[in-house]
Formats: structure tokens, C-alpha cells, sequence
């Protein structure tokens, strides 16, 4: 029997743990760590997109029966809501090294962003299970692939600001552990609001919508020559290849 609160503590978890994948980068130079990265956040764009626009909406809209005017809302709702932490909490998504053409918040204000964003996934986790599971783990999928260059940008920020290697993988976990509080939230609050995933659900393809269009996209278009664009291009419907595809695996 589906259990959407084992599965979503367990999903949460397993996103948690992302935020230990800086330890392994340490063996390589930042400019093999930047290579690297720039087509995981290509491969990532992909993934928040094609989990919004293959997976929540069109559930959302099936809930909703049709695509309505508060859908429509909700969906805005959690792009607003991205704008206001990036613009006031001053913590926008680190998926790339720091350097001086590339710098980062002053690391504790990242820590503090870093958990609001991470309480916000776990948000989004808990409410895509009380969909289905299917729904659930392609979510969960698209933000562990976001996860992965972010949680190592963020790592890199904590080490350019005087973190100790074992205290920033520390901390940058403890940080991660707000995505359980968050799945918590949304599960607790679905026992006493019964269609909270009306609203919900398209909250959360707001969310991806706006970081992948508005940190994601923006940093690719910083790479203008035309093979590596190619590739990044590749990556990029690889990851909504990969969201079509569990649709069709879970259908």
C-alpha cells in the first residue's frame, strides 16, 4: 500500500544527503568542478521544467478540473514567492564555483537561504506524494538533479567564507535537513486542509519554473561557444527526456 509519509520522509532524506556531494569534489580543480557542473545545470533546467510543465500542472489541472484562474494564481504565487526570497533574504541558487567573476552571498546569509529553500522543497516533496507516487518521485528526481550543482556551489561559498571543509559539509547538511521539516508541514497540514495540493502542486511548478528560467538559463547563456552550447543544449532536453519518460514508465 502507497504510504505518501514513508516515501516522502524517505525522498527527503535521500535530498538531504545531496548536500554531503561537495566531499567529492575536493580531489578537482574548480575549473574541472565548473566543466562539469555548466551541463548539470543544463541537465537540471530540463528536469524543473519537464517536471512542471509534463508532471505537476497537468496534474494540477486534472485536480482542478481544467487549467482555472486560481490554478493560474497559485502557480504565479510561487514564483513570487521565489522573487521575494532571492530579492529580500539576498540569497539567490550558487550552482557554480566562486570566483571573482562569479561571486556568492556572504556565507551565513547563504546558510539562511539555503535552509528557507530547502524547508521549500521539502514543501514541495510532501505535496507531490499526497498526489500519487509516481507524481512524487519525478518531483523528488528534479530536485536532487537540482540539487547536485547547487549543493556544491553552496559548499564552495561556505569554504570562500572561512568554513573549515568539515565544518562547511556540516553545516550545509544541517541546512538540509529543513526539506524533512518541510515534508512534515505538508503532510500534517493535508490531514486538516483534505485539497491543499490545489494549491500546492502549482505553487511548486512556479517554484521550478522561476529557477529554472531565472538562475539556471541565465548562467548558460554565459558559455557562447558553439560546441559547448550544443552540448549544454543536449544535456537540456536530456533532462525533460528523462521527466517524459517516467511519465510513460508510471503510466
Amino acid at each position: 500500500m502507497f504510504d505518501a509519509w514513508a516515501y516522502s520522509i524517505a525522498s527527503v532524506m535521500a535530498v538531504s544527503l545531496v548536500s554531503l556531494i561537495g566531499a567529492f569534489t575536493l580531489p578537482f580543480s574548480q575549473e574541472k568542478v565548473r566543466s562539469f557542473l555548466i551541463y548539470m545545470v543544463s541537465f537540471s533546467a530540463g528536469a524543473l521544467f519537464g517536471d512542471a510543465f509534463i508532471h505537476l500542472l497537468p496534474e494540477a489541472a486534472e485536480e482542478a478540473a481544467g487549467f482555472t484562474p486560481a490554478l493560474a494564481i497559485y502557480l504565479i504565487s510561487g514564483i513570487i514567492i521565489s522573487f521575494i526570497i532571492e530579492k529580500f533574504i539576498r540569497w539567490r541558487h550558487c550552482h557554480l564555483p566562486t570566483t571573482e567573476e562569479h561571486p556568492h552571498p556572504l556565507a551565513l546569509m547563504n546558510l539562511v537561504g539555503d535552509g528557507v529553500h530547502n524547508f521549500i522543497d521539502g514543501l514541495i516533496i510532501g505535496g507531490s506524494y499526497l498526489l500519487s507516487a509516481p507524481v512524487g518521485f519525478a518531483t523528488t528526481l528534479a530536485v536532487i538533479f537540482h540539487e547536485i550543482p547547487q549543493e556544491i556551489g553552496d559548499y564552495g561559498v561556505l569554504i570562500h567564507g572561512g568554513f573549515t571543509k568539515k565544518k562547511a559539509l556540516l553545516f550545509n547538511f544541517l541546512t538540509a535537513l529543513t526539506s524533512i521539516l518541510g515534508a512534515i508541514v505538508a503532510l500534517a497540514i493535508s490531514a486538516f486542509v483534505p485539497n491543499i495540493t490545489t494549491f500546492l502542486v502549482p505553487f511548486a511548478a512556479g517554484i521550478f519554473i522561476y529557477v529554472a528560467g531565472t538562475d539556471l538559463i541565465p548562467e548558460l547563456h554565459k558559455e557562447v561557444e558553439p560546441s559547448k552550447s550544443l552540448a549544454q543544449l543536449a544535456w537540456f532536453v536530456l533532462g525533460i527526456i528523462v521527466m517524459l519518460a517516467l511519465l510513460l514508465l508510471g503510466g
